[in-house]
């Protein structure tokens, strides 16, 4: 079978989504398409607005057939790592033959090109990253200058959001020495960092301003598939405040002022950051404060934001350093449909990693990471119970 691989959040899902996955089809004539979908958190190092159960079921409904989970410990993390755990799930599964992503330079080969020379690192790129770095400059503008100045004809591969989660796809497939191909389709609409809704594809962020600011409803009726307008509106029915990240404050800084040692076990803390961490928490009257006070030039928004997130899911109570560095140990089920079904009867005979149906404990180190963060997303979303994990079964479509 043509098996193709996806790699989403769907936080929510919506058109340009949509139009992702037309995309996709178009370009590799697949049989099938299996997702790796992060789980309650999601890479930008926020609760999702919607659980994984249903973020599963929006995708099966509107094309993906089987929909396996990203664990939290690679999807709270860089790019780099996300990729990691999403293209080794995918690979370990031994039957996906594209990954297919969209981005704002759909050049694979341009893509592979540029991973090659991110995984060699010559001297001269490594001393001209450290001058950068030395200047002032934040990491990743520091890098892409980098890569200009050192590897010519990719301009702006390391500025783009969708551009740089491409490469480290690549970097990963490369460092496997997979079989399975990358194939970029062009991204259009919206940037990910668009705070207002457009007339072509918005933004995901976009649509959780939207809800956030409890806006007109009907305006997203365009916006989303039909699935998800509906459970978006029954949410927003029941009093739903679309607002998870401001819903962790009370606990982050509860945890900053009796646990505050712990955060220097979170591996992306370093140089103190922990105190700068703690004033501001002392002060903070939002989630988005907080991050504010504690960002730097060094330290990205998106950055803080995952390690506050991180610190909320209880990640200081694991060696995630160590865990990061190995390859994923399990291929989680969340969903699938009836050709779905078909491909996990094939995986039985392909996957390199079990395939997991139903969860249990001590079993492996990420899925007990999982466990945690679930219970903690439990305090966020009422509608999910301490111990979720054990009392659903994946969606079946």
């Amino acid at each position: 079978m043509n098996i193709t691989g996806v790699i989403v959040e769907y936080n929510p899902m919506h058109n340009g989504h949509l139009h992702h996955l037309e995309l996709c089809r178009e370009a590799t004539r697949p049989d099938a398409v299996v997702a790796v979908m992060s789980g309650n958190f999601v890479q930008r190092g926020n609760p999702a607005l919607l659980d994984k159960w249903t973020r599963a079921r929006h995708a099966l409904e509107n094309g993906v057939d089987l929909v396996i989970e990203l664990p939290s410990l690679y999807s709270l993390s860089s790019a780099e790592f996300f990729a990691t755990g999403a293209v080794g799930i995918l690979d370990s599964l031994g039957m996906i033959s594209t990954i297919c992503f969209g981005s704002e330079h759909a050049d694979a080969e341009g893509m592979l090109e540029v991973s090659r020379f991110l995984i060699d690192e010559p001297q001269e790129y490594r001393d001209l990253l450290r001058s950068h770095l030395d200047s002032g400059l934040d990491f990743p503008t520091a890098r892409s200058l980098t890569l200009e100045e050192s590897l010519k004809g990719y301009p702006g591969f390391l500025e783009a959001s969708n551009s740089i989660l491409g490469i480290e796809y690549c970097k990963s497939l490369l460092r496997l020495n997979s079989n399975i191909k990358p194939k970029a389709v062009q991204r259009s609409g919206s940037k990910y960092t668009d705070t207002e809704l457009s007339m072509e594809f918005s933004s995901a962020t976009s649509i959780r301003e939207h809800l956030r600011c409890g806006r007109d409803m009907s305006e997203l009726e365009s916006q989303v598939p039909k699935n998800v307008f509906a459970t978006l509106s029954q949410l927003k029915n029941k009093g739903h405040s679309f607002s998870e990240a401001d819903a962790m404050l009370p606990y982050l800084r509860y945890r900053c002022f009796t646990e505050a040692a712990a955060l220097k076990s979170l591996p992306d803390v370093s140089e103190g950051l922990e105190n700068r961490i703690l004033r501001a928490a002392e002060a903070a009257v939002s989630f988005e404060s907080l991050i504010g006070s504690v960002k730097t030039k060094r330290y990205t928004y998106t950055r803080i934001s995952r390690i506050m997130t991180q610190f909320f899911a209880g990640f200081d109570r694991f060696d995630t350093a160590a865990m990061r560095k190995q390859a994923p140990e399990y291929a989680r089920v969340l969903g699938f449909t009836g050709k779905g079904a078909e491909l996990l009867r094939m995986a039985k005979k392909t996957s390199r990693i079990p395939i997991v149906m139903k969860v249990r404990e001590n079993q492996f180190k990420a899925m007990d990471l999982e466990l945690q963060a679930t219970r903690a997303y439990s305090l966020l979303n009422p509608d999910i119970r301490y111990n979720e994990d054990f009392l659903r079964q994946p969606v079946i479509i």
